[in-house]
């Protein structure tokens, strides 16, 4: 998000939004400015490479269902996206039919069996570094043996900070790349196999560049034969 690691702005009060109602006011347009991200790309491309045909995939925070859900379900992946915007999921719904979607906070998602696969790009940053911390555990805990998580973030050392973003108001929090890195490694028990920070320019001009920590992470154990 933009400005995360800069300069912290107050909003009125506090005036700070949801999750849901910041995603629900920007539909498309988030997809608009995010949705061509390179790393993002190669990050679910890599994980296609590695999954059987039918593999269940969970999608944290599916946004408009593209481009994670659309590619992993041509990639022949049962995917299942969650989202808190009641918007983002009829859009995802509209444009990726071959996924599966369900207005759900991670918080509260109770799936039933485990999956090959969860990816989890960006939806952390409007939690507390606990509950961020406490998702990244429940998504580690889902995983199948063998199972990746892909995960990105925006690395910065900050806590409930106020800023813009996309020019609305929102408080957000995250860790340093280390501390995050620490987390999945001793937190979660998974083996980091991949981590890599980049920096996006969003298109238009609601959104600013900004930094990412992308990273690919493995359950131990060996996958289930089908």
């Amino acid at each position: 998000m933009d400005d995360i690691a800069g300069t912290e702005r107050r909003a009125g009060g506090d005036g700070s939004m949801s999750a849901a109602e910041l995603f629900d006011g920007l539909g498309l347009a988030y997809e608009e400015a995010f949705g061509r991200l390179p790393a993002q790309w190669e990050a679910v491309e890599w994980l296609a490479g590695r999954l059987p045909p039918g593999a269940r995939v969970l999608d944290v925070g599916s946004g408009t269902g593209r481009p994670v859900a659309e590619r992993l379900a041509a990639a022949g992946c049962a995917v299942t996206g969650i989202d808190v915007s009641p918007v983002m999921v009829a859009l995802a719904r509209e444009q990726v039919p071959a996924a599966r979607f369900e207005q759900c906070d991670i918080r509260e998602f109770a799936p039933e069996g485990g999956f090959e696969a969860v990816c989890a790009f960006f939806p952390l940053l409007m939690m507390t570094r606990a509950q961020a911390t406490a998702a990244l555990r429940r998504m580690a805990g889902w995983l199948a043996p063998g199972g990746y998580l892909v995960t990105a973030t925006v690395p910065a050392d900050v806590e409930g900070v106020h800023i813009e973003f996309m020019g609305r108001p929102v408080r957000v929090s995250s860790f340093a790349a280390d501390d995050y890195l620490r987390i999945l490694r001793e937190e979660c028990g998974l083996t980091v196999l991949h981590h890599a920070v980049s920096a996006f320019v969003p298109a238009g001009e609601l959104a600013v560049p900004e930094e990412h920590l992308f990273c690919y992470a493995r359950r131990p154990g060996t996958p289930e034969t089908r």
